[in-house]
């Protein structure tokens, strides 16, 4: 597999992370004067899951650079709904392609499609697995409002099958970090990802009530429960609309807490948290286009 495959947010290293994210307030400070930075760079969409901020981000940010997309649209508008495998599908886009965007429901397939292309892979999820390019941006968005040093960070919500979870918790690994993870019994984080966690050094304390740590908090991260990827449908109705914040659940926070969310939302997060302080997800998705222009300029020029 190349080394400029992002798999997995485990690939990142800190200096990797503070490399995206610095060239990332670059392209943030000015995105539209860089139109002549990979004039002629094709990139190719290949998602086989729907995707609004992802997709839409990532086209942003390769036009903001001079390139343009190839998509291969909708499953059912495609060859794979004749039955074409997921390795020969990403085969033929990659050599119309500088290199390919990959969203899959099944956990793995980005590691697996690594291993037959040859132009440089980005995973854009892949189920409950990884979502490496979210978590830039989510640090990016983190480092602009609390910095990543001495930073106590709750994540609730759907920690069994939030890949946008599992991601960042392994990339805040390298930063002073204090995780605390809050969730129903039934969607705690997996064992693998707790052990990986371990490995790292990192000390995971879960929870299943907010209020044990809010007022510690300086960034809160939630988490939309996936109805999607639950196997039983009675297993989702039995936590659906368990975990959600409103002004009074954030009450006991602190004054300058900073309130995250990959989107979409459901009703997570109350609308009249919105037009508060606290309210960062719109910045977070925004992140998204100078994020994704960093990377890819970083997978253009071949610095990765």
């Amino acid at each position: 597999m190349r080394d400029d495959h992002l798999i997995t947010a485990k690939q990142l290293s800190r200096e990797d992370v503070e490399s995206v994210l610095d060239r990332a307030a670059e392209f943030d400070a000015d995105p539209a004067a860089f139109g002549d930075r990979h004039e002629d760079a094709i990139l190719g969409l290949c998602f086989f899951e729907p995707s609004t901020r992802t997709k839409m981000s990532f086209e942003t940010a390769i036009k903001r650079l001079g390139g343009d997309t190839v998509d291969m649209g909708t499953v059912e508008s495609s060859s794979v709904k004749k039955g074409e495998s997921l390795a020969d599908t990403a085969r033929v886009i990659e050599g119309y392609a500088d290199a390919l965007v990959l969203r899959h429901p099944s956990q793995g397939a980005a590691k697996m499609v690594g291993e037959f292309v040859d132009v440089p892979l980005l995973n854009a999820g892949d189920g409950a697995g990884h979502h490496p390019t979210q978590t830039l941006l989510d640090l990016y968005t983190i480092r602009e409002n609390a910095g990543l040093d001495d930073l106590t960070i709750g994540i609730m919500g759907d920690l069994k099958y939030g890949r946008t979870v599992h991601s960042l918790a392994h990339a805040l690994t390298n930063f002073d970090a204090d995780q605390h993870f809050v969730s129903p019994e039934s969607l705690k984080l997996p064992r693998s990802v707790r052990y990986d966690l371990h490995e790292e050094g990192a000390m995971v304390r879960e929870h299943t009530e907010l209020e044990e740590i809010l007022p510690s908090l300086d960034v809160l991260y939630v988490t939309r429960i996936q109805r999607e990827r639950f196997p039983d449908e009675n297993e989702y109705q039995e936590v659906a609309g368990e975990y959600g914040i409103d002004l009074e659940t954030l009450g006991p926070a602190k004054d300058d807490l900073t309130v995250m969310h990959p989107l979409p939302r459901v009703d997570e997060i109350a609308p009249e948290v919105d037009d508060t302080d606290y309210a960062t997800y719109f910045e977070q998705a925004h992140n998204g286009v100078p994020v994704r222009m960093a990377l890819l300029d970083q997978l253009l020029e071949g610095d990765r």
